[in-house]
């Protein structure tokens, strides 16, 4: 009875007892980024597995703007954390890194040495679905970090026509509402979840650390009307639902159908 009252002069708020209906289930962590296992929904338990981060967590230096590294060899390494986000269920290893660009978007993604029916059967765990849709503004959102084990909640305050920071620029970008998503570095590549249907609905990438205008580390807004604003703390996610344009029936990325706008490589 006492520890009851104790709890009712500090109630949890809706976001977070929200929050405790997505765990760190399928959240991987990097060396230097956050990232989860992921599928396409046309992706069968025979594929090899994929794992989502972002571009700029790539490592070699950042992409630079209006470029794209497609089908390269790569080795790198993720720890899968346990449900609870205390403990890592064991390591992925990645065969290639599929796509990533800064350009558009900023996103990431690696294919794995082992399939989903293997790593659901060693480990228990089945990826997160990506979404095909456009998200909707007050959408109750989650953001697990692997790198920081901690767990951000809010919803999608809107979408802001053209991000640009230093000299990338993305469009169609997430607005977290505030408090409950003032992320940090290292919490990059993490998923933005949907707290109803699960999905995947977008990446964490960025938020304006010192108040900056337009620099790396402080994004700022450019409206329809070509009007700047930023603001200190206003964090931002870029969108994924576009990949699904680039994807061929066996679950390859194709950049060059027609309706594909995911950035190209440069050419020389």
């Amino acid at each position: 009875r006492q520890a009851e009252e104790e709890a009712l002069k500090n109630p949890p708020t809706w976001e977070e007892l929200y929050a405790a209906s997505v765990d760190f289930t399928a959240i991987v962590a990097l060396s230097n980024c956050s990232g989860s296992l992921v599928r396409f929904k046309s992706s069968k338990t025979s594929d090899y597995a994929m794992v989502l981060t972002n571009g700029h967590c790539v490592g070699g230096g950042f992409i630079k703007p209006g470029e794209a590294r497609v089908g390269e060899t790569s080795t790198r390494t993720f720890n899968l954390l346990s449900s609870t986000g205390t403990g890592t269920l064991g390591t992925l290893r990645a065969s290639q890194l599929m796509y990533a660009t800064m350009t558009g978007t900023d996103m990431a993604l690696y294919k794995l040495t082992s399939t989903y029916a293997q790593i659901t059967a060693r480990y228990r765990v089945a990826p997160l679905s990506i979404t095909d849709r456009h998200p909707a503004a007050g959408t109750q959102i989650r953001i697990p970090s692997g790198f920081w084990r901690r767990m951000y909640s809010c919803s999608i305050d809107r979408f802001v026509p053209e991000l640009r920071e230093g000299g990338w620029s993305w469009k169609d970008s997430i607005r977290y509402t505030q408090p409950g998503c003032a992320v940090i570095g290292g919490t990059s590549g993490s998923p933005i979840i949907s707290a109803d249907s699960y999905e995947v609905i977008g990446i964490n990438n960025t938020g304006n650390e010192s108040g900056g205008r337009c620099t790396v580390n402080n994004p700022c807004e450019v409206d329809s009307m070509g009007n700047i604003s930023f603001e200190k703390g206003a964090s931002y996610g870029q969108q994924l639902h576009q990949i699904y344009d680039c994807i061929k029936d066996d679950g390859s990325i194709d950049l060059s159908l027609p309706a594909c706008t995911l950035q190209k490589p440069a050419t020389p």
